[in-house]
């Protein structure tokens, strides 16, 4: 069985646009509000991004409408404090391998400045199941050359790269992906998993959980919802179609209901070691503690992330919002 995620605070952010490379991750990594940090999704040879069509907006979920600038440059960006984020994007252009160079070199940098380094969650995807394992399979292999403690994000749940729908929505693309995976692995493994409605994926992910627990020892809830559109005007604010990932307010409702759903059928089927990292509309102190009290052991953060930098790690960790 793989160990557990351990982290403290039990803070940190997703992976997201706000995690793609060292600059932004070195201010997250160097926040004394996060108890570790995700990088963004990659894949061994990296995603072929398009600036034209793999972007995003802020937009107010009250109505739909009033869009920021398509990938505003901005950081923090100019949007409104309660903005939902609506993205095309696909995965990371950068390659697994930088990654992990970006890890030791946080790292090392923690311990030369006498911080004690803090949990880094590596995560990733692959194309294939043989191409997801490989990245594990990188991950572990990079492991011991890193003087941090390592985490592997196995991101199922991606709902915008085209041609490739998340596995984690069919039970027989989740068996093939879970089974390209190494048993008992030496650092915490988990899935990201996209959004569930009904009660049949839920009881899928469980069931294929409950027949790898030498694979997996966390689940983040959730991802993006996909196939949402953001008007501008009459026109889509995002490029082509104009269809994302929604995340922020908008999901909060959703990601809850996942995670307290989850955490009911994992101990229910004898799973409680399996942690649960709740993501999905926390910008704020409430929000941190609804997801707690939902059941999520660890709170992700994204859309806030973007709006507000990394300073929305502290009026997260308000002493009210510690449970």
């Amino acid at each position: 069985m793989p160990p557990r995620l351990a982290l403290d605070p039990p803070l940190l952010n997703a992976a997201c646009p706000w995690a793609t490379d060292l600059s932004y991750l070195r201010a997250l990594y160097a926040s004394p509000s996060t108890g570790g940090i995700t990088t963004r999704t990659s894949l061994v040879d990296g995603y072929p991004h398009d600036d034209a069509v793999n972007t995003f907006v802020f937009f107010d979920p009250a109505n739909g409408a009033s869009p920021t600038s398509v990938f505003p440059r901005a950081f923090p960006a100019d949007a409104d404090a309660n903005a939902a984020s609506l993205n095309s994007f696909g995965l990371s252009p950068i390659k697994l391998a930088t990654y992990l160079e970006f890890a030791r070199t946080l790292a090392d940098e923690a311990r030369a400045a006498g911080r004690k380094p803090k949990p880094i969650v590596i995560s990733v995807t692959g194309s294939t199941p043989e191409d997801t394992g490989a990245a594990i399979r990188a991950v572990l292999a990079a492991a011991p050359r890193i003087n941090a403690p390592l985490a592997i994000e196995v991101n199922l749940s991606c709902p915008n790269v085209p041609g490739h729908p998340p596995p984690a929505y069919d039970a027989r693309g989740l068996a093939d992906y879970l089974a390209a995976f190494p048993a008992d692995p030496a650092v915490p493994v988990g899935l990201k998993t996209p959004p569930y409605t009904h009660a049949d994926q839920f009881s899928m992910l469980v069931a294929a959980v409950a027949a790898n627990q030498d694979k997996v020892s966390f689940l983040t809830s959730t991802n993006t919802l996909g196939n949402c559109l953001v008007l501008r005007g009459t026109e889509p604010a995002l490029p082509e179609l104009g269809f994302g990932g929604m995340a922020g307010p908008g999901i909060h409702p959703l990601s809850l209901g996942n995670v307290a759903t989850l955490r009911r059928l994992l101990d229910a089927a004898g799973l409680s070691h399996i942690d649960l990292v709740g993501v999905g509309g926390v910008s704020d102190a409430a929000g941190y503690a609804r997801m707690r009290a939902a059941g999520a052991r660890f709170v992700g953060v994204a859309t806030a992330l973007g709006r507000h930098g990394p300073a929305v790690f502290d009026t997260i960790l308000a002493p009210r919002a510690r449970l």
